[in-house]
């Protein structure tokens, strides 16, 4: 298993204003609805609502809010969304992943595209990003949890894949097909996780510098905000200079 990488997920950033926070429980419900809707409404006998719920309960999310979004998915009118996969690439020719969940396919297509042709990309075709990422389970905990090698040896035990630990964050990959299993076993010895994902890991890191680096930050703010949007996955390497520059 390797240890530290330079690579940062972008998933769910926050805290830039209120709003967000709202666009996040909103995010969140939307993926509580459409798990309970793909399997049982109950979270004991279905790994993806469990998934859900659990990221929801680690973002705050009210318990009331939980279950109207389950109770939702059982409604003859609850609403019907599709799970759409973008790729395409953003300025310094950075691979980028949109997932989104949307009732409405041509609007959350010509939203995506508008973002990224006005901020220097451009939409491809599924499979031209795709190859350059690897489809994994992430489960991050805090860095408060315990040092490194704690959460080394308590992964390792789990039967992880690999661990990533900075300042402010352990970040555990496993196979695909193992998230649960790992997940559950890691929640005995460290406690709940901080979020638990299938995730795109990058293979390797496209270097931005300069100009790029703004636009290409303005363009991820802009895909995370989209309402249909539910996680963006980019493989940038930004020099901790340069992301300075922007206040980051």
């Amino acid at each position: 298993m390797a240890g530290h990488s330079k690579f940062k997920n972008i998933m769910h950033r926050k805290g830039r204003a209120d709003s967000v926070r709202s666009k996040l429980f909103s995010k969140l419900s939307r993926e509580i609805t459409v798990a309970a809707k793909s399997g049982m409404p109950d979270p004991a006998m279905n790994p993806r609502l469990r998934l859900a719920v659990n990221n929801a309960k680690a973002e705050s999310l009210p318990k009331d809010v939980i279950e109207r979004a389950i109770k939702k998915s059982q409604g003859g009118d609850a609403d019907s969304y599709d799970e759409i996969r973008y790729e395409g690439f953003g300025p310094g020719g950075v691979g980028i992943i949109v997932e989104a969940l949307t009732d409405n396919r041509n609007r959350a297509a010509a939203n995506v595209r508008a973002i990224f042709t006005k901020n220097g990309g451009a939409l491809g075709e599924t499979g031209s990003v795709a190859f350059m990422f690897d489809r994994l389970g992430q489960i991050t905990y805090p860095a408060s949890v315990g040092g490194e090698d704690k959460v080394m040896e308590a992964a390792i035990e789990a039967g992880a894949e690999d661990v990533e630990s900075d300042e402010e964050s352990h970040v555990i990959w496993t196979a695909f097909e193992d998230l649960t299993a790992v997940s559950e076993a890691l929640a005995a010895t460290l406690g709940d996780p901080k979020s638990t994902a299938l995730s795109w890991k990058p293979k390797s890191l496209t270097p931005v510098e300069g100009d790029a680096v703004g636009t290409l930050m303005k363009m991820i703010d802009a895909l995370e905000d989209e309402d249909d949007v539910q996680n963006v996955y980019a493989n940038f390497d930004i020099s901790e200079e340069d992301l300075a520059k922007l206040g980051g």
